[in-house]
C-alpha cells in the first residue's frame, strides 16, 4: 500500500492547498491525509509515514520574540502544528514544510522570521502569485540540491514572512535573487526540509514534482508512526 503522509492545514476556509498536495502526493505514488485542528482526533491514531506542514496565514509573532501588535491569526494552528512538528523531530519522521510550514519548522527549532520583507525588496516584485514568477538559485549542496538537479528553478510566492535567524541544525539550501531564503533542509540525516514557495500549485514543473516524489520514497522507508499515543 502507498506511504500515508498527513498534510496540515486550517479548519476553516476552502482547502485548495489541500487538494493540490493530495493530488501531487498521488502522482508521486502516495496518499495524503488532510489534518486539521478540527478534525486531528479522527485520524491521531492512523500510522503515518510522513507529513507536510501546509501553508496559510502568519505565524503568531510572540512565537519568534516579535511585537507586531495584532492579535495572531490562527492560535490553535499555531499550537497544533508545532505539536506535529515536534513529534516528527522526536520520532525523524520525513518532513516536509511549505511557505508557512517551512517558516514555523524555523521557529519551533529556535530561529526566527522577518515578519513583513515587502518593504526590503530591491529586485524582486511583491506580487503575490501562484504561477512561477521568481525564481530561486540553489546553494549547490545538500538534499535539496539533489532533488533539484539544476542551479536554480522557477518558483510562486504568496508569502510576505520569511526565515530570518536560522533554527539549530538547519542549512539554508536555495535563496531568491534579493537574498532571502527560500528552502532549508536538516543538517542530520532526518529528511526534513522547508521551501517557501508552493510546489503543489506547480505540477506541470517536472523539478517541483520531485520534491513529492522523493519525499514519498523517503516515507516509504520510514516506520509508521502514530501521532499520539
Amino acid at each position: 500500500m502507498a506511504a500515508l503522509i498527513g498534510v496540515t492545514g486550517p479548519s476553516s476556509r476552502l482547502p485548495l492547498a489541500w487538494w493540490a498536495t493530495r493530488l501531487a502526493l498521488h502522482l508521486a505514488g502516495g496518499r495524503g491525509r488532510h489534518l486539521t485542528p478540527a478534525n486531528m482526533h479522527r485520524h491521531k491514531r492512523e500510522q503515518l509515514q510522513g507529513l507536510i506542514i501546509g501553508g496559510g496565514d502568519d505565524i503568531d509573532a510572540a512565537l519568534y520574540g516579535h511585537d507586531t501588535g495584532r492579535a495572531p491569526a490562527d492560535p490553535e494552528r499555531d499550537a497544533f502544528e508545532i505539536e506535529l512538528i515536534e513529534h516528527a523531530l522526536d520520532t525523524s519522521l520525513p518532513l516536509l514544510g511549505i511557505c508557512r510550514g517551512a517558516q514555523l519548522i524555523n521557529v519551533v527549532l529556535g530561529g526566527s522570521l522577518h515578519a513583513d520583507i515587502r518593504p526590503q525588496r530591491l529586485h524582486t516584485s511583491n506580487r503575490r502569485t501562484p504561477l512561477p514568477r521568481k525564481t530561486a538559485i540553489g546553494c549547490g549542496n545538500g538534499r535539496l540540491n539533489r532533488i533539484m538537479q539544476q542551479p536554480r528553478w522557477r518558483i510562486n510566492s504568496l508569502h510576505h514572512q520569511a526565515v530570518d535567524r536560522l533554527g539549530s541544525g538547519l542549512a539554508v539550501v536555495a535563496r531568491d535573487l534579493d537574498g532571502f531564503v527560500q528552502a532549508i533542509e536538516s543538517t542530520t540525516d532526518h529528511y526534513l526540509l522547508g521551501v517557501q514557495w508552493h510546489p503543489e500549485y506547480l505540477p506541470y514543473l517536472s523539478c517541483q514534482r520531485r520534491l513529492f516524489r522523493h519525499l514519498v520514497h523517503a516515507a516509504e522507508q520510514s516506520w509508521p508512526e502514530a501521532l499520539y499515543d
